[in-house]
């Protein structure tokens, strides 16, 4: 019960600070999450409202990563199991753990979808990260940049707006 508790805080907490922060001078801003034991950010202002991870219903016949389709506010959103997608694990089957979440894509790309993570993280500024130099490797669009924090763990940035019109993502019969 205690562990429910400290997620409606840590959640109205974030709820909170993204508001702040998009009444802020500008700057660069994302939601950390943690896609199995992937940092991940995305940008305040693509993203969307935060979920507790219930009610997810399965879709057949679709990609595996599709982890199934959830109301949200009494909207029927696209439920995306970002480390399934993204080749981190095997797309889940079963319940969901306690500490995962939907993050919703803001309302403004036009797409009713979510992404499943595992773990919210907190707000993460720029100020704070080290933009790493780009490398050789091929990534998709979508995947911006990668930066890292004080305390050395790397964070890869993924464009809610360019993942919302990827082909793959989009792509989801299976």
């Amino acid at each position: 019960m205690a562990n429910k508790e400290a997620l409606r805080d840590l959640q109205n907490r974030l709820a909170e600070r993204m508001l702040a922060v998009r009444t802020e001078t500008p700057g660069q801003s994302w939601l950390a999450v943690d896609c199995a034991g992937m940092g991940v950010l995305f940008p305040l202002r693509q993203a969307g409202e935060i979920f507790d991870a219930q009610g997810l219903l399965p879709v057949p016949h679709t990609q595996p990563w599709l982890a199934g389709v959830a109301n949200l506010r009494g909207g029927l959103h696209t439920v995306v199991d970002l480390a399934g997608f993204l080749g981190l694990r095997a797309a889940r089957s079963g319940p969901l753990p306690e500490h995962a979440h939907f993050v919703a894509f803001n309302a403004s790309l036009g797409l009713n979808c979510a992404l499943l993570v595992d773990r919210l993280e907190g707000l993460r500024h720029a100020a704070d990260l080290r933009r790493e130099a780009p490398d050789d490797t091929q990534r998709p669009a979508f995947a911006v940049a990668r930066w890292t924090d004080a305390a050395g763990r790397p964070w890869q940035e993924i464009a809610l707006n360019e993942l919302a019109t990827h082909d793959m993502f989009l792509g989801i019969a299976g």
